[in-house]
């Protein structure tokens, strides 16, 4: 009899006991993951610190776009096929002024009708002058 209770007790503490273990787990996990996210924004609040500075913004057109300062001569070099050889930085395409694709405005729309919905306030038309009745 008293066997059958210390399985029984065993029995019943033992998920007890995995389902702490499995929360302990998650805790260091949780843990873990919010170092690293607090990591990341020390390193975006730090990039974005650095692009406060002009001198960094200056330097950065420089090498990105090979912008140069008054004065000063800038040099590409062009190899035999016409193209600019080495590391040629590049200014990103302008957006097309093309209307999306309908497939593309379809599923804006599915997206949009599964939000909820935006209370708008309503403005009230009151007139500047009251009019008064006619005699």
């Amino acid at each position: 009899m008293l066997l059958s209770i210390i399985v029984l007790l065993i029995a019943s503490y033992t998920s007890s006991l995995r389902t702490f273990w499995d929360q302990r787990q998650e805790i260091r996990a949780t843990e873990a993951e919010i170092v690293m996210r607090q990591q990341a924004i020390a390193e975006l609040e730090d990039d974005a610190a650095r692009w406060d500075d002009p001198a960094y913004v200056k330097q950065q057109a420089r090498e990105r776009f090979g912008w140069v300062l008054p004065g000063e001569v800038g040099y590409r070099v062009i190899g035999a096929d016409g193209e600019v050889e080495g590391n040629a930085p590049r200014l990103a395409e302008p957006p097309s002024s093309e209307p999306p694709p309908w497939y593309d405005r379809l599923w804006s729309s599915v997206q949009t009708a599964g939000e909820d919905p935006v209370e708008r306030a309503v403005e009230e038309s009151v007139p500047d002058q009251v009019l008064e009745p006619a005699e």
